[in-house]
């Protein structure tokens, strides 16, 4: 018979491993969120002997049916033929890198960004901002993503038991968006963590860089059509776009280290006025040219028509939906919209065909 070794070795201690996790922490930035410290959960939980609170929360988003249907979600074009177009799940691996990157150059907290980034998005509607704009002109109380994404981790996943996030990720999560226009200003971050304010800059460095290639590549419009100063500031390629707007994150946020004095009293995450104002410039253009003509397109109607027969068929027919959203949502109204936006393009589109057979007719390119 063969030998059977065994192990004589001392049991692990697994407090040992927590503990060195939590030391981790003590050698981030004075003005870094430590997972120790964290306000904790709605509901209390022992502690993880392997992982910080913020990578469980990362690993309870990445689990989670809200966040692999972000695969069939539109980014900007409706339901994309393409294989190498952005959709939603890749803009949020591409937030989630960028955040990385810059809070681990700054010392932030990279596991609080991390889980934070990879759920931001998770309350977005099919076809993206399209279906969000037909949420929010017919439910009473209109409809955000960021506000639905709260919704969804503390709410509705799991069916109806919620993820039991921290507050720190939850509220990261519920200020990233950010208007039109100005959006990079001392004022409209103050009242947020560093971690959140990577978060949010990062969600639009990614999808400006993204956005682009994926216009390039559909030719809905050639470099030359840029203005001349993003492309000589920026570049010409996806790489060293990113490069440059990461790197001048970094350099312009270098007290939020606690290696310097703030210069106005309070660390916070920013561009250099040179490039914050180029990069502002940049997001108008991409509104004005991008944006807006892709949502007033006939596809972009045809997927906002798809989204408002979608939420008045399920409000007529409230019991077509799972008991469980209905008990949960508190009405039928409420019922019908979470069921809606939790929708892929795909599914919302053969959904549709079955309730109006025609309504996407030559749009999606014989996708039904």
């Amino acid at each position: 018979m063969p030998d059977i070794t065994v192990n004589t070795s001392p049991q692990l201690d697994l407090n040992v491993i927590r503990a060195r996790i939590e030391r981790r922490d003590d050698s981030l930035s004075p003005h870094a969120v430590r997972s120790a410290g964290s306000r904790g959960r709605a509901v209390y939980e022992p502690p993880s002997e392997v992982r910080s609170e913020f990578q469980r929360d990362r690993d309870r988003v990445i689990h989670t049916n809200s966040f692999r249907r972000l695969k069939h979600k539109s980014q900007v074009f409706v339901a994309p033929q393409g294989d190498h177009f952005t959709t939603r799940l890749t803009h949020v691996v591409e937030v989630a890198q960028v955040g990385r990157t810059i809070a681990r150059a700054l010392n932030l907290n990279e596991d609080l960004v991390e889980a934070a980034a990879l759920a931001h998005d998770l309350g977005h509607t099919p076809f993206g901002h399209i279906g969000e704009t037909v949420l929010n002109e017919m439910l009473p109380v209109g409809f955000h993503h960021s506000r639905h994404s709260v919704r969804i981790v503390e709410t509705l996943e799991k069916e109806g038991r919620g993820l039991n996030l921290t507050g720190e990720v939850i509220e990261a999560i519920r200020h990233h968006s950010k208007p039109e226009g100005e959006f990079l200003s001392q004022s409209a971050v103050s009242h947020m963590t560093l971690e959140a304010q990577i978060v949010r800059i990062s969600d639009a460095l990614a999808y400006l860089a993204h956005d682009i290639s994926d216009a390039l590549r559909s030719g809905y419009f050639k470099l030359d059509d840029l203005p001349a100063e993003v492309v000589e500031r920026l570049g010409s390629r996806h790489s060293q776009r990113v490069n440059t707007l990461v790197l001048d994150v970094v350099t312009a946020s270098w007290d939020c280290t606690g290696e310097i004095d703030p210069a106005d009293g309070k660390p916070w995450v920013r561009m250099s006025p040179e490039l914050g104002a180029l990069t502002t410039s940049l997001r108008v253009f991409m509104f004005e040219r991008f944006y807006h003509p892709i949502s007033g397109s006939r596809e972009g109607r045809k997927a906002a028509d798809i989204v408002r027969v979608l939420l008045e068929h399920f409000r007529a027919s409230p019991d077509l939906l799972p008991r469980w959203l209905r008990d949960v949502s508190g009405s039928d109204d409420q019922a019908a919209a979470d069921y809606v936006c939790g929708m892929t393009d795909n599914y919302a589109l053969t959904v549709a065909e079955r309730i109006r057979p025609g309504l996407g007719e030559g749009v999606f390119q014989g996708r039904i």
